[in-house]
């Protein structure tokens, strides 16, 4: 989502780092650039002014200019206010000291509530609470079949009305059975999936302040649409000033917006963003940390996040085994393929690029050697591994000319192709090889241990 944004940062702070001494016209010309990409970023313009009258103001102290390293210090100040900007610090949901805590989602349609609710579910599933599920969309057609669905496969219930009505009247009732459905039979946390609606639509914006007034939620969460750009902080505003907001869910962030609902919205309503949905798988979803954010947009990576993922997907079980296969001298194709797919549970390669330090200047070399997409390249590996029979995963010497053009042909690549992904292979196996020779082998099965 920031990849733009942050390839102008980069042009930009890197100019300033290159300064020995910086002047106020420096600072002045450097933050021109700054301003000019916040607000392609489709930054509200008001956030904008706030926002580099904050920094320039900061930046032209003596403190600064005088110092070692002005360069540094700017970038260590525009770091600040970015954060500063995003909230500061991450923003949890607020449990109930007696159960269960009534989270109700709002939001526009198409935004992704549905979707969302049965993320929150997985989400507290996984901390080993009993979630119920309520359906308070009777307007949109197979709104509940979909979160049945959901809920099915989450192995969570869902709470839907006996009757099939669509006032105001029937939604309150329904929210209000499911709350105290969930009290009644000992449930930790109840969601409330409210219908989508415009926030200018004063009948339907009323029926939800009538759900809030009737079962109490302890979060109100808007689920906004990150492509939705500027849009998201007027329509933000007036659910906050119609209902009344705990937060914000941002979802669609895997894709091409510009980021300027990420950067808007806290701003404009003073309620924090609390998760992102990074995707349409029910594990997609993020707790927004505003520091860790700010250093993507600033290039720095985002190595805690990284690190969380890889816990989460791998157990330390896994973890031992997946040491033993790397430390073996009998790396084989098929051991390849197996560690293709545990990264590919971590996220797809753009994500776990953007994590990395300096991982958009990675992305830009790639693509002046003359690589494709990350994930396309993968895909390509992949394709062709699957082509091999199992013989030849474990022994590549084997694959001679005619089964090289057969592999090729299954997996739609070329013989060039084949050739060069098994002389990367025997690459990686010999790096491996160093690795865990001596010393290397100690590190790397501490590494290992360490998850």
């Amino acid at each position: 989502m920031f990849d733009a944004l942050s390839e102008k940062f980069e042009k930009v702070l890197k100019k300033l780092r290159g300064h020995g001494v910086l002047t106020e016209q420096n600072i002045a010309e450097a933050l021109k650039e700054v301003r000019l990409a916040l607000l392609e970023a489709d930054v509200n313009f008001k956030i904008v002014k706030n926002f580099v009258d904050r920094v320039r103001e900061k930046a032209v102290g003596q403190e600064v200019l005088q110092s070692l390293t002005p360069g540094h210090q700017v970038v260590k100040l525009v770091w600040e206010e970015l954060r500063e900007l995003m909230g500061r610090e991450q923003a949890g949901l607020g449990l109930a000291s007696i159960p269960p805590t009534v989270i109700m989602t709002v939001g526009l349609q198409g935004a992704g509530k549905t979707t969302t609710c049965g993320k929150l579910a997985r989400l507290f599933k996984h901390q080993g609470k009993r979630v119920l599920l309520v359906a308070a969309d009777p307007r949109r057609p197979a709104a509940g079949e979909q979160l049945a669905s959901l809920g099915a496969d989450l192995d969570v219930l869902v709470h839907r009305a006996d009757r099939a009505g669509v006032s105001r009247a029937d939604v309150v009732r329904t929210c209000a059975e499911g709350v105290s459905r969930g009290r009644d039979q000992g449930y930790d946390v109840v969601i409330l999936d409210t219908g989508g609606r415009l926030h200018i639509d004063d009948e339907l914006m009323e029926e939800l302040a009538d759900v809030k007034r009737a079962v109490t939620p302890h979060e109100v969460l808007l689920v906004a649409d990150a492509m939705t750009g500027q849009d998201a902080v007027a329509m933000a505003e007036r659910f906050e000033q119609r209902v009344g907001l705990t937060g914000v869910i941002l979802t669609k962030v895997e894709g091409d917006a510009r980021g300027g609902a990420v950067l808007s919205i806290r701003a404009a309503t003073g309620k924090p963003i609390k998760f992102l949905g990074v995707g349409e798988k029910q594990d997609a979803l993020e707790a927004f940390h505003p520091d860790r954010m700010a250093s993507r947009i600033l290039g720095m990576g985002d190595v805690l996040s990284l690190i969380e993922k890889a816990q989460e997907a791998y157990s330390r079980e896994q973890a031992e085994s997946i040491q033993k296969k790397m430390t073996a001298t009998t790396l084989t194709l098929e051991n390849f393929r197996e560690q293709i797919g545990q990264v590919n549970r971590l996220g797809s390669m753009d994500q776990i690029l953007g994590m990395l330090p300096g991982g958009q200047r990675l992305k830009e070399m790639a693509a002046m050697a003359g690589g494709g997409a990350p994930d396309r390249e993968i895909s390509r590996v992949v394709a062709m591994i699957d082509s091999m029979t199992p013989c030849e995963r474990r022994d590549h010497t084997i694959i001679n000319g005619s089964r090289k053009k057969r592999i090729a042909r299954g997996s739609g690549t070329s013989v060039q192709d084949v050739n060069r992904l098994i002389k990367q292979f025997l690459a990686a196996r010999k790096m491996m090889k160093a690795l865990t020779a001596g010393g290397g082998r100690r590190q790397l099965a501490q590494a290992f241990r360490s998850f």
